[in-house]
């Protein structure tokens, strides 16, 4: 059974940073593609950033880009989320998300999901 669990969430001011993790198990995460998203209150979920299954690649929404990095531990089997420069936009739970089938901006692509954490930027 595949367990997805962030944690790193909280409430930060403006220009701060926090880093949020997601620990699997029931899957390794070297060996799979996974995302990171966001969703904010009244508003559809949203991409963030990919990493592809080899860790080469990577993919970030132009809103993230230069702030965020993805990273992962293969010996903890666990991915993260360094979010720097934080702005009160990117308040919203963040997920972490694992196997798309297909287009990995695509959150409905994504075949695993953790339970989110959330991330609260005050101005």
């Amino acid at each position: 059974q595949v367990q997805l669990v962030e944690s790193g969430g909280g409430l930060v001011q403006a220009g701060g940073s926090l880093r949020l993790s997601c620990a699997a198990s029931g899957l390794t995460v070297s060996t799979y593609a996974m995302g990171w998203f966001r969703q904010a209150p009244g508003k559809e979920r949203e991409f963030v950033v990919f990493i592809s299954r080899s860790g080469i690649s990577t993919y970030y929404a132009g809103s993230v880009k230069g702030r965020f990095t993805i990273s992962r531990d293969n010996s903890k089997n666990t991915l993260y989320l360094q979010m720097n420069n934080l702005k009160p936009e990117d308040t919203a739970v963040y997920y972490c998300a694992a196997d798309p089938r297909g287009f990995y901006y695509q959150p409905n692509e994504y075949n695993y999901w953790g339970q989110g954490a959330q991330v609260t930027v005050s101005s």
